[in-house]
């Protein structure tokens, strides 16, 4: 007998990322959905089969229900992950982990207090290409890590969101917290803490709403741009550029400067990690095109996921790594 999984939000998310990839995987026999909005679950079923809980409390209940995945939006991670794993079930949550460290303290409390499997959806991890890339770090082939710059910025989570339209949660402070510090930020915080090993202590930082408008066409309530500057904890220092405000080709690259050499992941689409070497020569690698909104593949997260449930695979990210990033994040808001 495979798995049941019950999804808590059925969003872009759900309907891009997580149900698709529960449907493949051959160890998942029935998906279960709620949202609060009724007829989004409704629609689930009716694109991935699978069926409806009327309420949360009826999914957490449920005994047959083995983990959730916890893909509300985020001022609610900290209830449904917690109240989850307390009713003795697996989670899988989404990014960010909470809307601030405190709160992501209580689910991993849960976590340790029922025993079950935490894992967070820092998808970065999970590419061939960023894995490929820390081996390549970790190997010392290239010297030590000295600096280093990423960015993730497209045109805005309005074209992404369920609604398509600027009346998205992101937008709103009380529901998103953090704007796109929280949504595209985080995922290069700690991309950069795997890759390197290593881990940002300190922030320099810069937050603006800039461009984005409500649906009231009012500026947003939450940053849609973030300039940073890092230091880590073993003295690297580095930069972030975090937007929704890139109008054009999304931005998903990252440069690692070495003592012998400079790493370059995803700033070609055909050689997703070339490394400049200091007498003028290229090693490329052509491994797989980064994963977008519009070329949606598998992220073998939902795979790493329930392999870990069914056969103790320790998973690239937990609960730990995540508050981690988060605790970058307060310190960009606050600074």
């Amino acid at each position: 007998m495979g798995l049941t999984v019950g999804i808590v939000g059925c969003g872009s998310i759900t309907r891009f990322r997580h149900a698709p990839e529960y449907v493949e995987n051959p160890n998942v026999d029935e998906i279960v959905f709620y949202d609060r909005n009724h007829h989004r679950a409704e629609g689930m079923v009716k694109e991935f089969g699978g069926r409806v809980a009327a309420t949360f409390e009826e999914l957490i209940n449920d005994p047959t229900v083995d983990a959730i995945s916890d893909c509300s939006s985020n001022e609610v991670h900290h209830i449904h992950s917690t109240e989850a794993l307390l009713k003795g079930k697996h989670v899988l949550c989404e990014k960010p982990l909470a809307v601030s460290v405190d709160k992501a303290k209580t689910i991993l409390a849960a976590q340790k207090e029922s025993g079950k499997k935490l894992m967070v959806d820092h998808n970065q991890r999970f590419t061939k290409v960023h894995q490929r890339a820390r081996q390549i770090i970790n190997s010392g082939e290239y010297g030590d890590v000295i600096t280093f710059k990423t960015s993730f910025g497209h045109g805005g989570p309005e074209g992404w969101g369920v609604t398509k339209s600027n009346a998205t949660w992101f937008f709103k402070k009380e529901r998103s917290h953090s704007g796109v510090a929280g949504d595209l930020g985080i995922h290069k915080i700690d991309l950069i803490h795997y890759l390197i090993d290593d881990e940002i202590t300190e922030v320099k930082s810069f937050t603006g709403s800039l461009d984005k408008v409500d649906e009231n066409n009012q500026p947003i309530e939450v940053c849609d741009n973030v300039v940073a500057i890092f230091n880590t904890k073993k003295g690297r220092l580095g930069q972030g550029s975090f937007s929704w405000t890139y109008y054009g080709e999304e931005d998903n690259s990252t440069t690692i400067y070495l003592q012998k050499g400079i790493m370059k992941i995803y700033h070609d689409p055909e050689d997703q990690i070339i490394i400049e070497q200091p007498d003028g020569g290229k090693v490329k690698f052509e491994l797989e095109p980064i994963q977008t909104n519009d070329n949606q593949t598998s992220t073998g997260v939902i795979d790493s996921f329930v392999d870990w449930i069914i056969h103790d695979t320790e998973p690239p990210v937990k609960g730990e790594d995540a508050i981690s990033s988060l605790r970058v994040i307060e310190q960009i808001l606050e600074d």
